[in-house]
Formats: structure tokens, C-alpha cells, sequence
């Protein structure tokens, strides 16, 4: 059985400017905390808002920021899932998240595939793989991007694949609280998996992210659970819990997709 693998959320308000200089503070104290996975909110490194400037900050996915994150993740020892605006070779722009390794090297890269509200429509072309995933001490990670959590076909996908752990880099306004207080352990317990879900906090432009950034288990238990304040929240997925959970509740071998059109 593989260890409990320690997750850390960073739950940050938007600070395009300096978002490299505070992820390499974070990935230090986290490493220092024993974490090997470091997970950031949506659009972390540009901002959420057109008026962030994400279309003039829009890097290919391996871009500057891309290696400086890998950088760092070598650095300190430790997984990163970073979010951030992707121009793709056509040019065009995708909210995205990337997954790179303890040793620096890129292990996943998803486009968010559900666009939330008019602006994600006006500036974002979605993606169209809704399972991407990559091994990490033992374990199965997946990457989803904020809205997508919030479709259980998504989640449900990712469990079918066999993801152990969710990353879901996040842009939560209020007063939608109820996707992190019951929506998330929710997906948690029926799809059994953890799901690491990173908020923001703060204000920009017209939205006040809710924070409330949390690890839920699959067992209907939330080890960690931020407020509406920046912090450094840790937490460890545990294999053996996600074992015995799946014994105790076995939604997925039970399905009857024949009946479900």
C-alpha cells in the first residue's frame, strides 16, 4: 500500500505580478511541511478577469512560466498543479491547468471543458479530453478546472478511469459556498476519490472568491477545510482509506449503466 500522500492547497488572492515568487514561497513551506503535491486555484498565474490581462499573459504550455514552475518544483522536491491562460499553436486561448513532477518534468496538461459565465465564453476555446491523468507516489491524479467538478459526469469519468485523487485548481465567487461545503465531498463520496479543491480569495473586478478551498475524502470526511482568508492548507490522501472506503461503498462496481440511457 502506497504512504499517505500529503497535499497541499494553496489558497491565495490574485497577484499576477508576483504569482511565481509566491508559488516558489509556497512550494518551500509545503515541502518543508513534508507535502509532495502542491495544488494553486484557476488562472493563478494571470488572473481571472479580461482585465487581468490573461490574454496578453497567455503562454503555450510550455512556455516561461511553464519552466520556471518546473523549476521550482525541482527545487523543492515536490508535485505542482499550477493554472494559468494556454495559447495554443492555432492561436487561440484555453483556461488550463498543468501537473508537473517532484523532478520538474511536465506529467499532464488539461484544457477546463465546461466554460462558466460569459467572459470563459467570450476569451476561452474548451477542451475536449475530459480524463487526463498521471501517476504520482503511488497513486492516480486527475485534473478537472473549477466548473467542471461540478458535473457529476465528470467526476464519475475520472473514477471509471481509476483516479485516486482529483486536482481542481479553482475560482469560486461567492455566494456559491455550497460547492465547496456540499457539492465537493458530495463528488468525494459517490465517485469515491479525494478531491483537492484550491480556491481563490480576494476580490477582482466584480467577483469576491469564497475561499473555502478543502481536501474531501471519500468517505464523506473533509481533513482540511480553509476560510476566507490566503493560507497554506495540508492534508494527507491516504491510500488505505481510499481502499477501505471503496470495500464500504462500492458505488462504482453496483452501477447498472444499462439503465441509465
Amino acid at each position: 500500500m502506497p504512504s499517505p500522500l500529503r497535499t497541499a492547497l494553496l489558497q491565495s488572492a490574485p497577484a499576477p505580478a508576483d504569482a511565481l515568487d509566491r508559488l516558489d514561497e509556497a512550494a518551500r513551506r509545503a515541502a518543508a511541511d513534508g507535502a509532495r503535491l502542491l495544488v494553486t486555484s484557476e488562472l493563478y498565474l494571470t488572473g481571472y478577469t479580461p482585465e487581468a490581462g490573461f490574454d496578453a499573459l497567455a503562454e503555450p504550455a510550455d512556455g516561461p512560466s511553464a519552466r520556471a514552475v518546473s523549476a521550482l518544483a525541482a527545487r523543492h522536491g515536490l508535485a505542482v498543479v499550477h493554472g494559468y491562460a494556454e495559447r495554443g499553436a492555432d492561436g487561440r486561448l484555453h483556461n488550463s491547468a498543468a501537473l508537473t513532477g517532484p523532478d520538474g518534468t511536465p506529467l499532464a496538461h488539461y484544457r477546463k471543458t465546461h466554460l462558466y459565465g460569459d467572459h470563459e465564453h467570450r476569451w476561452f476555446t474548451p477542451g475536449d479530453r475530459p480524463v487526463v491523468q498521471a501517476r504520482l507516489d503511488g497513486l492516480t491524479l486527475g485534473l478537472l478546472v473549477c466548473y467542471d467538478v461540478e458535473f457529476p459526469e465528470t467526476v464519475r469519468a475520472h473514477a471509471l478511469a481509476g483516479t485516486d485523487l482529483l486536482c481542481v485548481p479553482t475560482a469560486l465567487a461567492e455566494p456559491f459556498t455550497v460547492v465547496p461545503d456540499t457539492l465537493v465531498p458530495a463528488r468525494a463520496v459517490e465517485s469515491q476519490l479525494y478531491v483537492a479543491y484550491a480556491n481563490r480569495t480576494g476580490t477582482e473586478g466584480p467577483y469576491t472568491f469564497a475561499g473555502r478551498s478543502c481536501l474531501a475524502a471519500p468517505d464523506g470526511t473533509v481533513p482540511v477545510r480553509g476560510g476566507r482568508d490566503e493560507e497554506l492548507l495540508l492534508a494527507d490522501a491516504d491510500p488505505a482509506l481510499l481502499a477501505a472506503s471503496r470495500a464500504d461503498s462500492p458505488y462504482l462496481r453496483d452501477r447498472r449503466p444499462e439503465l441509465y440511457g
